[in-house]
């Protein structure tokens, strides 16, 4: 195992979003982060690594297995797991009280890739939203700590925020790899085909899809906003950070009319630090206020 990337190495090599939501943080809630982001991020390429390459299902289900395996014994106090990251997620686990239920619907999510590659309806993908975004933002609220329940749900609506912008800016790249996230009711309605998708087809018929998942997203934004606890302000900044780098980089997707078949769309570093630099300032007012009184 001494070939397997520290959980923050991982995270800086990456250059994931999340990376400089991180950075927000003090050095061991920082630390558990990662072991969360790094557990994600192993799991999640059990999926990636089978598709197209004609890896054996079967052998990817064994290995999802190997790490309920892993989590269960990151539960157990007479059990240690084996995984250097699973050794890593057990310390915070411990330190923060992460749920259990939410690192394994994170592997169920992973599962779903496996066994399925079309959603017929918005309903229908919302659990696999879900399990792979909602239940990483549970366990992340944890870590960051917080007074108020809401931050439950709004955990919840802007990891299916974030989960349907990452679908939207992926969406070619996915459909090549024998996934199509976006509901078959929303392609039929808009008269865009799976084909259309793999051979990255920009039609208006598509950027009119496009729009309509954008919209989705928003909606999760939204929902997000309203359940926003600004009591926990200062606890939950680095959520805020990575909420609102997600929602840059939608906005970004929707100037560019959608064009994310030409080349993967992101935001430049200086952009998401501007970013984090605007949550963190607006977390310290808000925490100030509320020792103040002055928010409602």
């Amino acid at each position: 195992m001494s070939g397997v990337d520290s959980p923050s190495r991982l995270t800086r090599k990456s250059r994931s979003n999340f990376y400089y939501a991180f950075l927000s943080l003090p050095r061991a809630r920082r630390e558990a982060l990662y072991a969360v982001y790094a557990f994600c991020r192993t799991v999640d390429d059990i999926a990636d690594l089978g598709a197209g390459d004609g890896a054996d299902p079967a052998a990817r289900r064994s290995e999802l297995s190997r790490w309920r395996e892993e989590i269960a014994r990151c539960y157990d106090p007479g059990s240690a797991p084996v995984h250097p990251i699973a050794r890593r997620l057990a310390a915070a686990v411990r330190a923060y009280g992460i749920p259990r239920d939410a690192l394994e619907a994170i592997v169920d999510g992973v599962a779903m890739d496996l066994e399925r590659t079309t959603y017929e309806t918005a309903e229908d993908l919302y659990p696999y939203c879900y399990r792979v975004a909602s239940a990483v933002g549970l366990c992340c609220i944890e870590i960051f700590g917080y007074t108020d329940a809401r931050a439950r749900e709004y955990a919840i609506n802007l990891g299916l925020a974030l989960q349907l912008t990452n679908i939207i800016r992926d969406v070619g790249a996915d459909a090549r790899a024998g996934r199509v996230y976006l509901p078959q009711a929303d392609l039929r309605k808009f008269g865009v085909t799976p084909d259309d998708l793999r051979a990255g087809r920009h039609t208006d018929a598509f950027v009119r899809l496009m729009a309509h998942a954008a919209e989705r997203a928003r909606h999760f934004y939204r929902a997000a906003r309203v359940a926003y606890p600004a009591v926990d302000a200062r606890a939950l900044v680095a959520a805020e950070i990575m909420g609102q780098i997600y929602l840059a980089l939608l906005e970004e997707i929707e100037a560019r009319r959608f064009r994310v078949f030409e080349a993967r769309i992101t935001l430049p570093a200086r952009r998401k630090l501007a970013i984090a630099l605007r949550c963190w300032a607006a977390a310290r007012f808000l925490g100030a206020a509320w020792g103040r009184g002055r928010v409602a």
